[in-house]
This record gives structure tokens, C-alpha cells and sequence, in this order.
């Protein structure tokens, strides 16, 4: 396909950093095993499956391979995945986090159990481990969401005669400094990809700065998710038991984040016509320490996990309770669904706000910190829009709480994400050719 071809070879500056890198990591390498074994005691998922961080497991030739890190990232990449997987091609998606795995084995059981398509771990970052990888799976076309920027991965399918594009791509206002840095002294990650596709006209400008020659601007695939249903249904019966009151929901709420929060529902707490909030932590670790938390801060709670049964109904009446925690997986849009407005998490953190569009796909208006660095499409635009609002301080996230609470669900923002839609057509009717003929 014209304009989607293989880089050339690396130039002297990239080949002494990729053996750099190399070199550390080889070093370090001891370090990831351990931490992978720590990390399981408290998490077991992330005990099993080692061979595959080693590039190692069974051979599955596939058309396209598709690697999302994490649960959000298997989400955003869902209807590109099922485009695939309806014109017939064999399809292999991998993996850093069990949540990402899990997401994706529950999303395509049936494809799974078909055959058409596999699920594993992607192997860290050393060049053995991909090479067994590409070996065993001789994919087509390697499709990587979001930031991945992984050198030997990258360097590895272009040794592999695998065109590889990265999707969803941006590079955050606040790593760009470095990013500029890196690509002046030896060459920046990305540009060793075939082709790049980025989220915006900022984010495409970024990337050819750092040396990419073929970057395409292709919109946001989170636009493209369509909440499920059974969700939503139970979401608006969830509404329809707490006897009128307003709903407000925050939103993968990460580590470092919680005291923010409670402050802000101090306050609206003590409103006459205080919310029901739903509170849903980012990470599945964190959900026995908040509820541990909340309980400790006086908040009445209930649960997801002990409080509604398998089909999402409440067990007992949540008009007495203050917060539903939101212990789950995969159930973002039920907790959205009851919403009046959302504080999206991460915005208050040093990693930068977490996804806007969920809420916006129901018509919420949302709230966030400061740190849009991650989500700056469609943030900015949102914000222009009147349709999200950025805190500069914890201490004006009540008042933005209230006018977000008094706005409510709107045509206006549900129009705004129905403009956005269309990215992951665009993507895969830009890769299809490469996806066609027979191994």
C-alpha cells in the first residue's frame, strides 16, 4: 500500500542506543522477573503465563497482531478488533496486565474457542523474546495502541517484515520535552514505525518532529464503543431506586486521588441536596483499600461485589447508603449510566487524566484535575465546547461538582461524541490490504 512501507535499516546513533538499551535491560532483567513474582502474591494473575513474557507459546499464524497494554487500551481497540474479525482474518491480541488479558478473553470467547483468534502476554522488551515471538505467530501486521513506544518491539517487527502502526497515538504535552530530546541525540522509538496513527493535528505534528515519515491523522477509536445495553438498563434502574436524588460518579479514581475526593464530598455531603456517588477505583488492587477508606472516613457505602447480585440489582435498598463502590471490571458504562455529571480520575495525579469519552458517549458532563497531559483530544475540545470542566485546584472541584450536577445529561454533548466517531473504519480500511492473501 502506497505510503505504508517498512523503515530503513537503523542509523549508526539509533544502533548505539538500541545496544544501550539493551544492556540495561539485559541487566535489569532479574529485577522484572522479581517484581512480576512480588507482584503476584498480591495479584495471582501475574504469576502465570510467564513463558509468554519470553516470547514463548504455542505457534498461532496470524493476520493481525494487536497489542494493548491494559484493560482501557483492549477496550479502545474492541470495534478495530471486530472489524478484523468480521472479514474473516485471524486475529492475536497481547498484553501487559492481567486486567487487559482478561478483558479480551471475555470479549471474544467465542472468537477464542473458534480459533480465530488468541490471547497472551506480550514479551518484555528484549530482542530474543520478540523474535521468538514473531517466529511462532509471523503476523501480517502488528497494530499497537496508545503509547507503547517500545524500541526492540518496534526494531524487531521491522527485522521481522512486519509492518507495524501505532494507534490512538499521542505524545503527552508533558513527555514531549524528552521525546525531543530523545530524537536530537538518537532518534525517538516511534519514527521506527511503518506508519502512525495519531489523534489529532497537535499529536501528528508532534510525531513527524521527531522523525516519522508517515503519519496519518485518524481520530480517537474510543469514540467508536458502543455501550452495552444490559448495562445501561440496569444503570437506569439503578437511578430509579434511589428516590430522586442526583447521581454523580468518579471515575477510575487512582492511587494518591482518594483524599481529593473525600474532601470534595465533605462538602457536597453537607448540601441539602447531597448526591449519590458512585466511586469506581482504577485498579483492582485498590478496591479492598477503598472501602477500607470510605469506611474509615464515615462514609455509608455499599458494595458492587456484595451488594448487587450477578445482573447488577441491588440485594438491598441503596436509599441509606452515600457511595456505591464500584469493585468490578468491565462495568464502567453501569456505573456511568445513573450519572447527572462525572469526575473522570487521574486528573489530580501526576499521571495525567484518564478517559472523558465514556462519559460523553451517554451525554455527561464531566470534571477532571488539571493534568490533561493524556487526554489532550479531546480534552481541549471538550473544554471549548462547555462540556468539561478542568480544576486548577482540589479546592474548586465542589462547585465545578455542583454546576456539572445542575448541567446534567445533554443532546449537546452526545452530538459532540457522535461527531468524533470513525476512527477505527479509517484505520482499518487504511490496513486492510495488508491484511489479505494467505501465509
Amino acid at each position: 500500500m502506497d505510503g505504508f512501507r517498512l523503515p530503513a535499516p537503523p542509523g549508526l546513533r539509533y544502533r548505539i542506543f538500541l545496544f544501550l538499551y539493551a544492556c540495561t535491560l539485559g541487566a535489569l532483567e532479574s529485577l522484572v522477573w522479581r517484581y512480576f513474582r512480588k507482584r503476584a502474591r498480591r495479584d495471582a494473575p501475574y504469576g502465570l503465563h510467564l513463558d509468554e513474557r519470553k516470547g514463548e507459546g504455542p505457534r498461532f499464524v496470524t493476520d493481525l497482531w494487536l497489542h494493548a497494554v491494559s484493560l482501557g487500551e483492549v477496550t479502545a481497540a474492541e470495534p478495530l478488533i471486530r472489524l478484523a474479525l468480521q472479514d474473516g482474518h485471524r486475529v492475536l491480541t497481547t498484553h501487559a496486565t492481567p486486567a487487559g488479558r482478561d478483558r479480551a478473553e471475555q470479549s471474544f470467547a467465542d472468537e477464542i474457542s473458534s480459533g480465530q483468534m488468541a490471547v497472551r502476554y506480550a514479551p518484555i522488551d528484549r530482542p530474543g523474546y520478540w523474535r521468538k515471538f514473531f517466529a511462532t505467530c509471523k503476523p501480517r501486521l502488528g497494530l499497537v495502541v496508545e503509547m507503547e513506544f517500545w524500541p526492540w518491539m518496534i526494531e524487531t517487527a521491522r527485522e521481522a517484515g512486519v509492518p507495524l502502526a501505532l494507534v490512538n497515538s499521542q505524545v503527552p504535552a508533558s513527555t514531549w520535552p524528552k521525546a525531543r530530546r530523545m530524537a536530537r541525540l538518537f532518534g525517538h522509538a516511534a519514527a521506527r514505525a511503518a506508519t502512525i496513527f495519531a489523534k489529532s493535528e497537535t499529536q501528528a505534528g508532534r510525531f513527524r518532529a521527531l522523525g516519522a515519515a508517515d503519519v496519518r491523522i485518524a481520530g480517537e477509536t474510543r469514540f467508536d464503543m458502543e455501550p452495552p445495553d444490559a448495562q445501561i438498563r440496569a444503570g437506569d434502574a439503578l437511578r430509579k431506586s434511589l428516590g430522586g436524588r442526583s447521581v454523580l460518579t468518579i471515575a477510575s479514581v487512582v492511587d494518591g486521588e482518594e483524599e481529593v475526593y473525600l474532601r470534595a464530598l465533605a462538602e457536597l455531603f453537607a448540601d441539602a441536596d447531597a448526591p449519590f456517588v458512585i466511586w469506581v477505583p482504577r485498579a483492582p488492587e485498590r478496591f479492598q483499600a477503598t472501602r477500607e477508606r470510605l469506611q474509615a472516613a464515615g462514609c455509608k457505602i455499599m458494595l458492587r461485589s456484595k451488594d448487587l447480585d450477578p445482573d447488577l440489582n441491588p440485594l438491598s435498598s441503596p436509599e441509606r447508603a452515600q457511595i456505591l463502590v464500584g469493585d468490578s471490571l468491565g462495568e464502567m458504562n453501569f456505573y456511568l449510566a445513573p450519572a447527572d455529571a462525572a469526575i473522570v480520575g487521574g486528573g489530580f495525579g501526576s499521571h495525567g487524566a484518564h478517559n472523558v469519552i465514556e462519559p460523553f458517549a451517554l451525554g455527561k458532563p464531566a470534571v477532571t484535575g488539571p493534568n490533561l497531559g493524556t487526554i489532550e483530544f479531546p480534552a481541549i475540545e471538550a473544554m471549548n465546547a462547555g462540556l468539561l470542566t478542568a480544576c486548577e485546584a482540589p479546592e474548586a472541584l465542589p462547585d465545578a461538582a455542583r454546576a456539572a450536577l445542575a448541567q446534567g445529561p445533554s443532546e449537546r454533548i452526545r452530538s459532540f461524541h457522535a461527531s468524533h466517531k470513525g476512527a477505527s473504519r479509517r484505520i482499518y480500511d487504511a490496513v486492510r490490504p495488508l491484511l489479505s492473501g494467505h501465509h
